[in-house]
């Protein structure tokens, strides 16, 4: 069945939009200087030279709240707070301060933000005082205008600058988990295609272990036969190297290709013709199952026969777990003189049916089949259902 992973996590989840490194820089390098440049003509058209410069040593420090935010903040803050002592009215400069909070918060550790947020606060009481009072303007009122004007400006820009960093930290976790969960099921693949192999390799030799003890069976009578009944001897032989045939060619296919290990008994595993015991099986259990040959099938040995009989047992192993109920299937197996072909065709869920992921029957088939150099293929149907087919040349 599908690869549960397949449209989620093999594809890597992307990061939200954002400017690049180049586009950052021509953002603020526009931004810091719109406002140098306004600072500067307003200098020059007959504001105080102390506005000029205070605007300047506010908005310089800005170009570098990317790379150094608390620096850059401090240096705006070092500004304001001269400004305090050197100027009475509000000017240009100010808009530093906010931006400042929100790069602070943006950019650097929470804690340096709180600390930016609480200075933005005590500036704006402090700057309320200096505009109101200081300046000569009595009343409650005035002042709690300009310090809930200015006290929610930074707190904006803060909040601003929080929930972006929050949420670029949230991103990053999830492509971090998207990625360790890319590797770990690529990781369960390949561990799913080594234990598949071990378990081909021990099937494989069970086949080789029972091709082997007939022969020997056949020439110990072969060898007692000889004397007495020469015919009984060259049938004997006869089957020994028909035998011998099928298990070197067992073993030409498998070698270098997987690791034997311990064997599992001498007795033969289940080949073509127990394809049809299989299917009753199926039936018995209220599976509807329609099987279509064309043609004889041919004598193949036995590995080939017990992949193709794999086949068929997964991929209706697979509808009986995932297809959904009252699937009908088609099994077709075919023999063209130089390959035989194998599909098992559901009308079932398909595309959408569900699956743990932990499965590794397609693995395994693709294994098998691979092996004999053969070519295989499972792919949802359009229109509803799943299709597992297989060629191997025989």
């Amino acid at each position: 069945m599908p690869h549960p992973l397949r449209g989620t996590y093999p594809r890597r989840m992307q990061q939200p939009w954002r400017l690049s490194s180049r586009g950052q820089r021509w953002f603020d390098g526009t931004l810091i200087g719109t406002l140098l440049l306004v600072s500067v003509v307003g200098t020059l058209a007959g504001l105080s030279w102390v506005i000029g410069l205070l605007c300047v040593a506010q908005f310089v420090p800005l170009l570098w709240r990317r790379s150094h935010p608390v620096i850059a903040g401090a240096l705006v803050v070092a500004a304001s707070l001269a400004q305090v002592f050197l100027v009475d009215v509000p000017i240009l400069g100010q808009a530093a301060f906010p931006i400042a909070t929100y790069s602070v918060a943006r950019f650097a550790d929470a804690r340096w933000g709180h600390l930016m947020l609480a200075a933005g606060l005590v500036g704006a009481g402090v700057a309320s005082y200096d505009w109101t009072y200081g300046y000569g303007v009595d009343g409650a009122n005035p002042y709690l205008s300009y310090f809930l004007t200015i006290a929610a400006i930074v707190a904006t820009a803060w909040a601003l600058g929080a929930l972006g960093r929050t949420r670029e930290a949230y991103v990053a976790s999830l492509v971090e988990r998207g990625e360790r969960l890319e590797r770990d099921a690529a990781q369960r693949a390949q561990l799913a295609a080594q234990d598949e192999r071990a378990r081909i390799a021990r099937e494989m030799h069970d086949v080789v272990a029972h091709g082997l003890s007939v022969i020997v069976v056949q020439a110990d009578g072969a060898r007692y036969a000889a004397a007495r009944e020469p015919e009984r001897a060259i049938e004997a032989l006869s089957t020994i190297s028909e035998t011998g045939r099928d298990a070197l060619a067992e073993m030409r296919q498998m070698l270098g290709l997987l690791r034997s290990e311990g064997g599992s008994g001498l007795a033969p595993q289940p080949g073509l013709g127990d394809v049809d015991d299989l299917v009753a099986e199926a039936r018995s259990a209220g599976m509807r199952v329609d099987v279509r040959r064309h043609g004889p099938l041919p004598r193949v040995a036995d590995g080939l026969g017990l992949t193709v009989f794999r086949i068929v047992q997964e991929s209706l192993t697979n509808v009986r777990k995932h297809a959904g109920p009252g699937v009908m299937v088609e099994v077709e197996i075919d023999w063209d003189g130089s390959a035989l072909t194998v599909s098992v065709v559901d009308d079932g869920r398909g595309a959408a049916a569900p699956s743990d992921g932990q499965g590794s029957g397609l693995a395994g088939m693709r294994e098998r089949v691979t092996a004999y150099g053969g070519t295989f293929s499972a792919r949802p149907v359009v229109g509803g259902g799943f299709a597992v087919s297989a060629r191997i040349p025989t």
